[in-house]
């Protein structure tokens, strides 16, 4: 399900949502995950034909910064020269390749164990 933010970016600025509650990503049944984010592409395309959008900007805050308890992707129709910039926070390089390197391997060797 999808409506419009209260307090939108840009006007066209929706929430989709599971119809029935999960708090978070990780509480999102894997039943659910594909027909989610389906319909997440089909909202963004949507807003290029029907409001004449250039692209859409797709957002998920999981736990952190979420303020409602409920998964829900925020889709925000695009213009070029907007006035949007990247993303809401500021952004730094790695301090070196090394340690570049050391966090693609921890998050491999997570991702591994996760997967069982």
């Amino acid at each position: 399900m999808a409506f419009l933010d209260r307090r939108p970016v840009f006007a066209g600025h929706c929430l989709l949502v599971p119809r029935t509650h999960h708090s978070d990503l990780e509480a999102l049944p894997d039943d659910l995950i594909a027909p989610f984010f389906a319909n997440a592409r089909l909202l963004a395309q949507a807003m290029e034909v029907g409001l004449g959008a250039h692209g859409a900007f797709l957002g998920l805050n999981n736990k952190v910064s979420q303020s409602v308890p409920h998964v829900h992707i925020h889709v925000v129709p695009r213009r070029r020269k907007d006035g949007l910039r990247g993303f809401f926070w500021p952004r730094h390089p790695y301090e070196s390749e090394q340690v570049a390197h050391e966090i693609a391997a921890a998050l491999h060797q997570a991702v591994r164990g996760l997967r069982g």
